[in-house]
């Protein structure tokens, strides 16, 4: 059994209420929900309005599979306009940790 997890450091764009934030951080996790099965929420700055850190895991018995499904994800998300991504933390845990 493998575990990824994958937390995205975003600086959003022209957003000035907490509102506004949730319009932006809402669909790009629904999306990932949606598109690759896989556990998504945001999970740091609740508190602040142009900052989100958004966080996602993923389980798979195949570590290839595992990988690639990370990397589109992240490309994902590197790829929306409305947002800056700041950093990727990437982790991956096996059966030998």
């Amino acid at each position: 059994m493998y575990v990824g997890t994958l937390s995205f450091d975003l600086l959003l764009g022209d957003v000035h209420s907490l509102k506004e934030k949730r319009s932006v951080v809402r669909p790009i996790v629904a999306e990932l929900q949606r598109k690759y099965a896989v556990s998504a929420a945001e999970v740091e700055h609740m508190n602040l309005h142009r900052r989100a850190v958004v966080g996602l895991a993923l389980v798979s018995g195949d570590a290839g599979h595992l990988s690639d499904v990370l990397d589109r994800c992240e490309r994902l998300v590197a790829g929306r306009p409305e947002v800056e991504l700041l950093s990727v933390r990437r982790r991956f845990h096996g059966d030998d940790d």
